[in-house]
């Protein structure tokens, strides 16, 4: 069968699924259009907030006059591919993101398995106190860590206080250190919500019988829980991946380290500014997000889990 030949098989069936979807006959074609129906505020949100941005984005990439929007261009491209600073802070953003990434998820299960395993005292408090940071702006987040890490900083006072040594050598806040701490507290959280949510589904008899047989709480965690929840932890580390790449409050007031999020804001400012830069880096952003999220999904199904 030829290219033109599968084309048109390929429209005449789809003119054939709408057909059959806007004046359905049998029972299996009413269901596909009550999904449709139901599916379409969906579609039309999509549209209007996804696919007609990502289309402007990727006529700004391509645009010699951004702002008559005249004329095809490669430049911002060739910028992208040929700039060491670009590939620099592409790298700089996946290392730090991935790291906050594992280091958020590794809490999360910690505190999701101590808050589903353990009776705590006072657990709604530290249900609250866990969820706390998601509704925080980032910016928030950012003059929080100013203020338990900045030279008047209430941690680095006390510790300059104990070890007499001087809060400027001491504060940590607008370092890359300050800069990680904010961004765990602000994914620790998210991780925290999702495996909470795994946890509920876990088959209790099969930690029993391990624990009957002789098996210490460590063994029983990695051999029985550890393998019922790595679904969970596969869509905690999607999430807080997502979520990382997308901050942007915290590392605007923190500047100590370059990532896509702050580099997006530099080409568009006065000075510096670069839209066509700007597009280009969003759309490969949005690819890197898309393949992370398919590739994560992949170990997300609780069938693909064997125990």
């Amino acid at each position: 069968m030829s290219v033109q030949d599968s084309m048109a098989a390929s429209v005449r069936r789809i003119a054939s699924a709408a057909s059959a979807t806007a004046s359905p006959t049998t029972e299996r074609e009413r269901r596909r259009r009550r999904i449709a129906i139901l599916c379409l505020p969906f579609f039309v949100v999509a549209t209007v907030a996804g696919f007609v941005p990502l289309a402007m984005l990727v006529r700004i990439s391509l645009a010699d006059d951004t702002v008559w929007m005249e004329g095809w261009s490669l430049a911002a491209w060739r910028t992208l591919a040929t700039d060491p600073t670009y590939l620099r802070v592409a790298w700089n953003t996946l290392w730090f993101v991935g790291l906050a990434t594992v280091v958020s998820v590794t809490l999360g299960v910690a505190i999701a398995h101590a808050l589903e395993k353990y009776d705590l005292p006072f657990e709604r408090a530290v249900v609250a106190a866990v969820s706390f940071p998601i509704a925080l702006p980032g910016i928030i987040v950012a003059i929080l860590i100013i203020a338990m890490l900045g030279r008047q900083g209430m941690v680095t006072n006390a510790i300059a206080t104990v070890t007499g040594t001087s809060e400027h050598d001491l504060a940590s806040a607008t370092a890359i250190t300050g800069l990680f701490l904010g961004y765990v507290y602000s994914l620790v959280p998210r991780a925290t919500m999702v495996l909470r949510g795994t946890y509920a589904e876990i088959n209790t008899q099969a930690e029993e019988a391990a624990r009957s047989l002789g098996a210490s709480r460590w063994e029983t965690f990695y051999h029985v829980t550890l393998p019922e929840i790595r679904p969970g932890i596969a869509a905690a580390a999607i999430l807080t991946f997502r979520s990382g790449l997308a901050i942007f409050g915290t590392v605007l007031i923190l500047q100590s380290h370059r990532v896509v999020t702050l580099q997006i804001h530099r080409e568009r400012s006065v000075g510096t500014y670069a839209p066509d830069v700007a597009a280009a880096i969003g759309l490969v952003y949005v690819v890197v997000i898309v393949a992370v999220t398919f590739l994560g999904l992949r170990f997300v199904r609780a069938d693909t889990v064997e125990i």
